[in-house]
This record gives structure tokens, C-alpha cells and sequence, in this order.
């Protein structure tokens, strides 16, 4: 599954890996954003991280 010759798995890799740092400079308060941000975006790293398991078991 490669979207222009790149894996998904690896896009949804990198985009988890993204919103992992996101999420704990904000927890750390490193970076001031509205709790409802913080929380949004939780919610789309554990949608994208899901996805992405899901398709790295099918792809092997």
C-alpha cells in the first residue's frame, strides 16, 4: 500500500510521531495551546495510530 512510491504505514508512522511530540510539549506545557486542542488531537493520534496498526499487520 504506497501512496506516489511512499508506504502508508510509514506516512502514518511519521504523522504518530508528530502528534506524540504535539501532545507532550503541550501536557508539558512547553507549548501553551486550549485544553480542547490538546484533547482533539489525542483523539486523532489514537484514530491515526490504530489505523496505522491495523494496516502494518495486514501489510506483512
Amino acid at each position: 500500500m504506497t501512496i506516489a512510491g511512499v508506504s502508508i504505514v510509514l506516512l502514518l508512522g511519521i504523522v504518530n510521531l508528530i502528534l506524540v511530540v504535539f501532545q507532550v510539549s503541550t501536557g508539558k506545557k512547553w507549548v501553551k495551546v486550549h485544553f480542547a486542542w490538546h484533547r482533539r488531537l489525542g483523539l486523532l493520534l489514537l484514530f491515526t495510530a490504530l489505523i496505522h496498526a491495523v494496516l502494518a499487520y495486514l501489510s506483512r
